[in-house]
């Protein structure tokens, strides 16, 4: 059991007021807030230790870079992936998807295909059309259903020897839906297909374990598990990463420079190019640390209660429709009022305090499925109360008043 007032009293976002009314905070989808204890190793980083890593024989830049690493290594063990090395410090996701799709262009010819899922993110579907366009393959594209679930009879149905790679996410941002992946997986192996798997809305209520689940790479972001923005990895099995070539040159991915030709650094380091945002890197262990001991079961546990609960308040509200009916899925609800546009509804709830989200989500193909043009989504942490959902509650009625 959590002890929920004591773990928002370790957030000092939560405490303050907005419109003059307490904050009720429901865009975690986006982005999470921060514990004190990262706001802190961020304060603390530039405080004692700033410098840069791996180059410097000072003893600043050796703390830093011994502090880089163990983050690196606390980041392996999290997610259980066979050697350090096999984790990539990128900027985020969308950078991890873009190093990836940009390596696999060395991989693709004309006639392959790409396998994205109707329910991703437009940064796991744009870099694979950009791809796509560079190298002659084809973009498929697996299909959903109206309750916001992949139809895997069709997957299946659509997998071939020339399917190179699928690429789906953990969870959708859109609707919560949480996808089937290891199924997904070992399907696309069973054609020789490479998987990359989107995490970014997994992460923050999910512990990933990519050996277990035999995924060939999975990215996520700091930003959504309560470390700072501008940091994320990109988990890559140790031979699909030897295989791709950089991403970026520069600094730091080198063996040897000579002007007739340059020879590449062994893994990580290849696909770090550049000085890192070291800060960023050694904070998002200090997350991960956290949420470890916060614990991912009770974590699930009780943002499954704040589903279950803010789903049954919001649909006693006359006219309002849920987006995303799986069985299995995360603590989003995605919803309409009929007659009402999604904004303006968000508009008003916001001068009441309270942050939601409006809009497509960055998911547009998955608002045109419905033929929408966006909804409202509330995504609940597991800082939040019920006491909050009502809150949301009452402030809906009151737009669906003014709004009628």
């Amino acid at each position: 059991m959590l002890d929920i007032q004591s773990i928002r009293a370790q957030f000092p976002i939560l405490s303050q007021k907005v419109n003059g009314k307490p904050l009720v905070y429901f865009d975690n989808a986006a982005t999470s807030q921060k514990p004190k204890v990262v706001i802190d190793a961020i304060s603390a980083y530039y405080e004692e230790i700033n410098a840069n890593i791996h180059r410097g024989v000072h003893k600043l830049s050796q703390l830093a870079t011994d502090a880089y690493e163990i983050s690196r290594s606390k980041i392996q063990h999290h997610i259980n992936a066979k050697y350090n090395h096999e984790v990539i410090f990128t900027s985020g996701t969308t950078h991890g998807i873009n190093l990836v799709s940009n390596g696999f262009a060395s991989v693709l010819k004309a006639g392959d295909e790409v396998m994205v899922s109707a329910l991703e993110h437009h940064s796991n579907i744009v870099p694979w059309q950009m791809l796509c366009e560079r190298t002659g393959a084809k973009l498929i594209v697996i299909p959903m259903n109206n309750e916001g679930e992949l139809i895997l009879e069709e997957f299946e149905k659509l997998l071939s020897e020339k399917t190179k790679i699928v690429t789906v996410n953990h969870i959708s941002n859109a609707l919560g839906t949480i996808n089937p992946i290891k199924e997904i997986i070992k399907k696309a192996h069973e054609v020789g297909a490479a998987v990359l798997i989107d995490g970014a809305q997994a992460a923050p209520h999910i512990k990933p374990d990519v050996q277990e689940l035999d995924c060939d790479f999975y990215v996520f972001s700091g930003h959504k598990i309560c470390g700072p923005t501008g940091s994320g990895i990109l988990y890559g099995k140790e031979a699909w990463l030897n295989k791709l070539p950089p991403y970026q040159g520069g600094g730091e991915m080198i063996k040897e420079v000579t002007f007739e030709k340059t020879t590449y650094a062994e893994l990580p380091h290849k696909f770090e190019a550049g000085t890192p945002n070291i800060e960023g890197g050694i904070v998002l262990g200090t997350a991960i640390d956290y949420l470890n001991s916060v614990g991912f079961d009770n974590i699930a546990a009780y943002e499954h209660e704040l589903l279950e609960y803010g789903t049954q308040r919001l649909l006693e509200i006359e006219g309002l429709k849920i987006y995303g009916t799986s069985k299995n899925k995360t603590s989003v609800i995605s919803f309409n009022i009929e007659g009402i546009h999604p904004y303006d509804i968000g508009a008003i709830v916001d001068k009441l305090g309270i942050a939601v989200r409006t809009g497509h989500h960055c998911a547009q193909p998955i608002m045109s499925f419905f033929n929408i043009p966006g909804t409202v989504r509330a995504s609940f942490a597991f800082y939040n109360t019920k006491e909050e959902i009502d809150a949301l509650v009452e402030a809906v009625k009151k737009a669906k008043t003014m709004l009628s």
